[in-house]
């Protein structure tokens, strides 16, 4: 768990107030209520590696212009032992430090230390959180939005266990309600036509038109006959239903596990509604005073829990009265529970039974409006509703030379996470997909297969195998990676090799940001950063063939890289191809 950017800022921070207390021992400086004060990476490093505003900071306090307060520090200041070679005022009173070679040492140490938890921090440590993604509606193949979902959900959950976290990964199955009872409606219908004729049958209105209800029907027609034609309605369409959920359901299965998707756990509302568990949620909201009855139906009083919810925001009531605030309907007048009602038990059963201490769905921006209906619902049920953390991602735009593509060359249908994964690797989809979820993302089909620089995951993946190649030349000339130890990192002085190591040192840094944010996108731009200096690098600075201590220390810098790639690859669920 070391994290050698985190130690340098400490440091800094811990030099810069030992110098201050120093300057008030001898009377250079007023004693006065001083706070540290943060310690960055400045914007051009050519100023420092990193820098302080302490004496900005304090200047009020001791009532002294701050670059007078930054010269005592520096007066005061001792490096000695320190992961820094010199400190220099700049600007105004910034303070900035420039880092030793002990440092640059100590990257390599904690890598090699490390190894295949290099990056990973305890900060969650003790977190139980669940991440609910996809949960897709049973009813039909999986689509983009639930391509981008996957990968979003199951790499945040592997950034939020590389920070210390419990994490469950779930799918919430809709094998309940009122799109189970159209997806009923639509096979009976295509049943019933392959039986009686598409003209004696008429297809509901809402149905699902999809080629796949009518496999759903033909294949249950063809292992069972027409016995269902006589059996009552609702027995009909129960069968039928279970029998689309048995094909539909292992199929999602297949399709999310090809893409490297497993779940620790598939939640079936169904079990919400037989349990009863539905209807106790709706009568504790009911004794709580926040339902009415109004024409035979039972409503939630959503407007005045959301009004409740905004002015804890601070905000205003003009402004709250312009949102058209409108309650909901929990059971209908014909006695079923709406999807609504069932979220807000499937919620409140993820926190008061199952004891989750942070709650995280993805899901797709068209569910906005949802989310503070969800979250003060939990709020007027007892429980914490911002404890519930929703990631709103944009629409994915397939492109292909240029042009948008809606569907399949191969089925002529909308296009589906199954053909997606036919045209293009499971790990560049998976790379691709794992964009900043807020912003529409363009998947360019014809870039996602091309082998050269240009493709973002190719040129990573080709860092990883590079570094493997060279490991095996020299393999085969009886030089291999030596132990920290015995190599000497003072030899690593040209740009190129500090550069890199302080790409390697920033990992830590990254995971954080990526877990803190809900934005594993971050992973990505570092691993083509990471790419990108160790591509530099190797040009710079020649490997084999040069003297044997250089060659050893920049043998390990390649070497180290190569676990970070590896490590960072496997965070976003790619492979680290050692050929290509």
């Amino acid at each position: 768990m070391i994290n050698m950017v985190q130690n340098a800022k400490d440091q800094a921070a811990a030099l810069a107030m030992a110098a201050y207390q120093a300057a008030v021992a001898d009377g250079t400086l007023p004693a006065a209520e001083v706070k540290t004060a943060p310690v960055e990476i400045p914007k051009d490093t050519a100023n420092g590696d990193f820098t302080t505003t302490f004496a900005l900071a304090a200047s009020k306090a001791l009532r002294q212009p701050p670059r007078n307060i930054a010269q005592a520090l520096l007066d005061h200041m001792d490096l000695t032992g320190s992961y820094f070679a010199s400190a220099e005022i700049a600007g105004p009173g910034f303070l900035n430090f420039r880092l030793n070679d002990s440092w640059y040492a100590a990257v390599c140490e904690a890598v090699e230390a490390e190894g295949a938890v290099y990056g990973t921090n305890d900060g969650l440590k003790g977190q139980k959180i669940m991440v609910e993604f996809v949960s897709a509606n049973p009813t039909g193949p999986m689509h983009m939005g639930n391509a981008r979902g996957g990968v979003l959900g199951d790499t945040l959950a592997s950034v939020l266990t590389a920070c210390g976290a419990d994490v469950t990964r779930e799918f919430y199955v809709n094998d309940a309600g009122h799109q189970i009872d159209k997806f009923a409606h639509s096979i009976e219908a295509r049943y019933l036509q392959i039986i009686q004729g598409e003209e004696n049958v008429p297809f509901p209105e809402d149905g699902y038109q999809g080629e796949d209800i009518k496999d759903l029907a033909r294949a249950y027609y063809e292992e069972n006959g027409d016995k269902l034609v006589s059996a009552p309605e609702q027995e009909r369409l129960d069968t039928l239903a279970q029998f689309g959920l048995s094909v539909n359901l292992p199929k999602m299965k297949t399709d999310l596990e090809r893409y490297k998707i497993h779940y620790d756990n598939w939640f079936y509302e169904s079990a919400l509604h037989e349990s009863g568990y539905v209807k106790e949620t709706v009568d504790l909201l009911t004794e709580r005073g926040w339902t009415y009855e109004k024409d035979g139906a039972l409503w939630l009083r959503t407007a005045d829990i959301l009004r409740d919810h905004f002015r804890k925001q601070g905000k205003k009531e003009a402004d709250i009265e312009k949102l058209d605030l409108k309650d909901d309907v929990l059971r209908r007048a014909n006695g079923f529970y709406t999807y609504f009602a069932a979220d807000i038990a499937y919620h409140r059963n993820k926190f008061a039974v199952r004891g989750f201490d942070r709650v995280i769905n993805i899901w797709g921006a068209d569910h906005h409006g949802h989310v503070a209906r969800l979250k003060g619902a939990l709020d007027a049920i007892g429980l914490d509703g911002d404890k519930l953390d929703i990631v709103l991602m944009q629409l994915v735009k397939l492109l292909r030379d240029g042009e948008v593509v809606r569907m399949s060359k191969r089925t002529g249908k909308a296009i589906s996470l199954s053909d997606l994964l036919d045209e293009v690797s499971v790990d560049a989809a998976r790379w691709y997909f794992n964009a900043k979820p807020d912003t529409q993302m363009e998947f360019d089909l014809g870039l996602a297969v091309r082998e050269d620089s240009e493709n973002p995951i190719y040129y990573v993946e080709y860092a990883h195998a590079r570094i493997c190649s060279l490991l095996r030349t020299l393999g085969e000339e009886n030089v291999s990676v030596p132990a920290q130890a015995d190599v000497d990192m003072s030899l690593l002085t040209g740009e190129a090799e500090r550069a890199l190591l302080k790409q390697i040192a920033q990992f830590s840094e990254v995971i954080k940001l990526a877990a803190r944010d809900y934005d594993p996108s971050y992973i990505n731009r570092y691993l083509q950063e990471l790419a990108g200096c160790f591509h530099r690098f190797y040009t710079a600075c020649r490997i084999r063939g040069e003297e044997a201590a250089v060659r050893d220390a920049r043998l390990k810098l390649a070497d180290d890289t190569r676990i970070v790639l590896r490590n960072g690859l496997k965070l976003i669920g790619v492979e680290a191809p050692e050929k290509m």
